[in-house]
């Protein structure tokens, strides 16, 4: 959005601004149009390799970008639906159009394309004209190449990806929203893992009628000490946390030397013995002994059979995984952030040896993640595993260290001040370039998205409304002094439904927040979910009828960054807040708003006739309610948080805390402050009275 002057006059700085995706104003979610400080307009533009500061400059800048498009034969990319005509655009000479033909991912070509003229421009004594390739109706789904030949032979090209017009519709059903390392089974290593995640899934298929699984992301994190513990800032969203291995599942364990097999045994007695502990988990601790346990797996000869399909995985994942097992070896030397290694550490060659353990620890996370989404869908999911995509990296992790220049360093992602983070949010993670990415024609996106769909029935994309624009902080910079960058949202999101038909994945964009109406609608027009949470669909002394909610969502009471709805009916997450400093009112005051709040709710059940009109209801009592109200909602899907169902009163995300609390460290626990494992759950009434009031 550009900023008009006095007498309507837009800017040279606010139109090159606008011409790149960078607001120079937004409104906000209370409704307030804001300013973008000049500084941090310049700042950006330069990051987006466009240099000015004053508005001679501007102009030039404005005049170099017009002049650098008519120099392009082609666009980097083209991003069509099914059944689209309207091709790229090329430059050529006037009056010669060049020749055209269509190489198809899966073989074979389409030749001589039409262009239709579109504007005509002198150069010096050249006269050149963009004309808009016409493309064939029937072209199949994929990613094919575009070729055009001018008079003089020079061929030039550029990626052409035709995705589905919609995605199949999603399947009806409920599941369980879950953060996989809090839940653990008397086998655990301390921590959940992919074999419980699988222990889980079939039990609560067989017992409650589950259709699948919703979890935390599972990307990899680094492997040395102090482990991030948050799964919503990775190293690299490429590939998964090796955390999550169960040791004794892989193959190999079963043929460890008699000494090697009583140290792994050792092991795994120790760690469980923190299973039934309340205390916070210890991810350093669970990592240090699972390393010992897979080095030791790993040095078992594998057989020919498991040769061949590991040597099919290297090569499948290629130069990524090279990169990233190479980087994880660094990493193991040097310390978990490259940004304070040593000089020497750009002309050390990783230990071959070592890095292809990284490589084959990715492997064994594959299988294991295979295997529990099959056991899933053999217990009757519709959908299984639905995984969980963040919405960016640690800024000085795999990803940044691999592929640095399509990440804007020093800039950090986050959000705007609204009524709930008055300063705004720094999420810490450096924003993808949008004009990098689009020179490599998003194959780093696309590579992404098929690792975390190829064993899932579904995908949540966190922050979906990321792929149409990012709040960019500068450097050195509050959160509240960032602004909005656009970003191709067409290609992406287009992009995104092609690998989710490739994969048979259902889409779920958490759309919450300061969300633009009509982005919404390109969601929905593309056959991805959106998400709708209960506590925030109140209107003042009552809520908004769940019968109107959206259809094409995903339903739930509470999500992970907000209180569980124990902790939010027993007002403990106000107590919370004001051990910690962030409580933006006396603690008094904030109990009586609280208990207002909560005799609100009470009173919309009651007028519902989900309440006794008579009776003081239990907490379980609103939280059955709650959760009945929101399942009469028309929403595809319907999701209960397992921490509801066992009463947990403790959060697993605190937004605007670091190390203030132990954000993703909880275990699962109940009201009284009890570890609760999978073997509990049958026990559990109040999960079980949930699932019920889920029925529709």
């Amino acid at each position: 959005m550009a900023r008009q002057q006095a007498g309507g006059v837009v800017s040279a700085r606010d139109r090159l601004a606008t011409s790149c995706g960078v607001a120079t104003e937004y409104w906000d979610l209370g409704g307030t149009l804001r300013i973008v400080p000049e500084t941090t307009v310049e700042q950006t533009l330069a990051a987006l390799g466009v240099r000015a500061s004053t508005e001679h400059e501007y102009d030039v800048a404005l005049a170099n970008r017009r002049q650098d498009h008519w120099e392009q034969m082609l666009p980097p990319l083209r991003v069509v639906r099914e059944q689209d005509t309207n091709g790229p655009w090329v430059h050529h000479p006037d009056g010669k159009p060049p020749l055209i033909w269509v190489e198809l991912e899966a073989g074979g070509r389409r030749y001589d394309l039409p262009c239709e003229p579109q504007e005509t421009q002198k150069f010096g004594e050249v006269r050149l004209t963009e004309s808009r390739i016409l493309l064939p109706p029937d072209l199949p789904l994929g990613y094919h190449r575009l070729w055009v030949q001018q008079e003089d032979g020079e061929r030039y090209d550029c990626g052409l990806v035709v995705a589905p017009r919609r995605l199949p519709e999603a399947p009806r059903g409920w599941g369980l929203a879950i953060q996989l390392y809090s839940v653990r089974s008397r086998r655990s290593w301390g921590l959940g893992d992919l074999e419980d995640l699988a222990d889980l899934g079939v039990w609560a298929a067989d017992e409650l009628g589950a259709d699948f699984l919703l979890v935390n992301p599972l990307h990899a994190a680094a492997l040395c000490a102090p482990l991030e513990n948050s799964p919503y800032l990775p190293a690299t969203r490429r590939f998964g946390h090796p955390i999550y291995i169960r040791p004794e599942k892989v193959q190999e364990h079963a043929y460890l030397s008699r000494a090697d097999s009583h140290v792994v045994a050792d092991i795994a007695d120790g760690l469980r013995e923190r299973n039934t502990s309340a205390q916070l988990l210890d991810r350093d601790a669970v990592w240090e002994g699972k390393r010992e346990a897979l080095e030791r797996i790993f040095e078992v000869p594998r057989s020919p059979a498991r040769e061949v399909a590991f040597k099919a995985f290297l090569e499948e994942e290629g130069e990524d995984l090279q990169a990233y097992a190479q980087w994880c070896v660094l990493a193991e030397q040097f310390g978990p952030r490259w940004d304070e290694w040593p000089a020497e550490a750009a002309t050390i060659t990783p230990d071959a040896h070592r890095v292809l353990y990284y490589a084959w620890l990715q492997w064994i996370f594959d299988e294991q993640l295979e295997d529990a989404q099959r056991q899933l869908l053999a217990a009757g999911m519709k959908l299984g595993i639905v995984q969980d995509l963040a919405i960016g990296v640690h800024p000085f992790g795999a990803d940044t260290w691999a592929v640095g220049d399509l990440l804007t360093q020093g800039f950090r992602v986050g959000a705007p001040p609204d009524m709930f983070s008055p300063q705004g949010q720094d999420w810490s993670q450096p924003p993808l370039n949008p004009v990098e990415l689009e020179k490599a024609e998003y194959r780093p996106v696309r590579d992404i998205l098929r690792f975390v769909m190829r064993h899932a029935g579904g995908l949540r994309i966190d922050h979906i409304i990321g792929l149409f624009r990012l709040w960019w902080i500068p450097p050195g910079a509050p959160p509240m002094d960032g602004t909005y960058v656009r970003y191709d949202h067409q290609a992406l999101i287009d992009i995104l439904c092609l690998e989710a038909k490739r994969a048979g994945v259902t889409l779920i964009g958490e759309d919450l927040g300061t969300v633009e109406p009509w982005a919404r609608d390109v969601l929905s027009d593309h056959g991805i979910l959106g998400t709708t949470v209960l506590l925030f669909e109140r209107d003042g002394d009552g809520v908004h009828d769940p019968n109107g909610w959206r259809t094409e969502c995903l339903a739930s009471v509470t999500v992970h960054d907000l209180p569980p709805t124990a902790q939010y009916l027993s007002a403990a997450h106000i107590r919370l807040w004001d051990q910690l400093g962030i409580l933006d009112r006396p603690l008094a005051q904030a109990l009586d708003d609280q208990r207002r709040e909560v005799a609100v709710w009470v009173d919309i059940l009651r007028r519902e006739g989900l309440l006794s009109p008579n009776e003081t209801p239990s907490m379980s009592q609103i939280t059955i309610g709650m959760h009945r109200l929101m399942s009469r909602a028309p929403s595809r899907l319907l999701c209960l948080s397992l921490v509801d169902g066992v009463g947990d009163l403790n959060t697993q995300n605190q937004p605007g805390t670091d190390t203030e609390y132990p954000n993703w460290r909880q275990p699962l626990t109940d009201t009284e402050g009890e570890s609760v494992l999978i073997e509990d759950l049958p026990d559990r009434d109040l999960l079980r009275a949930l699932v019920r009031s889920l029925s529709r």
